[in-house]
């Protein structure tokens, strides 16, 4: 049973933990963090963890310091040991993930998340995004649909933007693992849907807009090592036709950029 501990408007709200991580951010990092501050969410601590970044970072966040919770700056081993070093300073009954060049897509998706864990009595909540450039136009748009039992397997996933969990399934199913490179995610959301299956509820609300580009993309040599990475976690996990499933989890994007 969760921690119930405020209202807002008729619906309790839960202890919602985003953590944000950064390096070199500057560019991005204010609009990100005023994303933040602009769900004026009652119950939300908000944890960011920055690697050490030259570029003038810190003193972008400066000026927002009274809405974070936890500030930490030192260098790290990359973006899952520094997400996984958020999770364990986290407090909050849910867990998300706000990477520094991204922002919430509306100023209610907080309210919206903690009212579908209330109501649906979920484990995981999980919703729809947006892919912009630089000047904030939509480049793609992934909208996840339901989850059935069994998606993964036709290369199903959904957008580790919005994927929001209970803290006890970090407690329970471990954090994101090193081993699987840009794939961490994939891999830690196949472990905690596909093969524990929790109680899973899609929430029909494009919830964050995600700026194009990063680790697994922008070159065939990336593209390549994010695919031995997607292949290894599947094999983890007993995805039924895993060299299948390379083919046809690319396949299943031509229909967002077509939307």
């Amino acid at each position: 049973m969760l921690p119930l501990r405020y209202k807002i408007i008729g619906v309790t709200a839960i202890r919602i933990s985003i953590i944000t991580v950064c390096y070199n951010a500057g560019a991005t990092i204010e609009r990100c963090i005023q994303s933040v501050v602009n769900q004026q969410y009652p119950n939300l601590e908000y944890i960011v963890i920055d690697g050490g970044s030259t570029d003038g970072t810190l003193s972008i966040i400066s000026p927002s310091r009274g809405y974070i919770t936890r500030l930490i700056s030192e260098p790290d081993g990359g973006i899952y040991q520094a997400i996984n070093k958020g999770i364990g300073l986290a407090t909050g009954d849910v867990i998300g993930i706000l990477n520094a060049d991204d922002y919430f897509a509306a100023d209610d998706i907080l309210k919206q998340v903690s009212n579908a864990f209330v109501t649906q009595h979920c484990d995981v909540v999980y919703g729809d995004i947006d892919f912009v450039n630089a000047n904030h136009h939509i480049t793609r748009r992934w909208r996840s649909g339901r989850y059935h039992h069994g998606a993964f397997n036709w290369g199903w996933m959904p957008p580790h933007p919005s994927f929001y969990v209970l803290k006890k399934l970090y407690d329970n199913y471990g954090l994101y693992s090193g081993d699987y490179g840009t794939a961490a995610d994939y891999e830690l959301m196949l472990r905690f849907i596909h093969s524990h299956r929790p109680n899973v509820y899609y929430l029909p609300l494009v919830m964050v807009c995600m700026q194009t580009g990063g680790a697994s993309n922008g070159n065939l040599k990336k593209r390549i090592a994010a695919w031995k990475n997607d292949y290894q976690a599947m094999k983890a996990h007993g995805i039924a036709w895993p060299a299948l499933v390379l083919i046809i989890k690319p396949l299943r994007k031509l229909k967002q950029y077509l939307s």
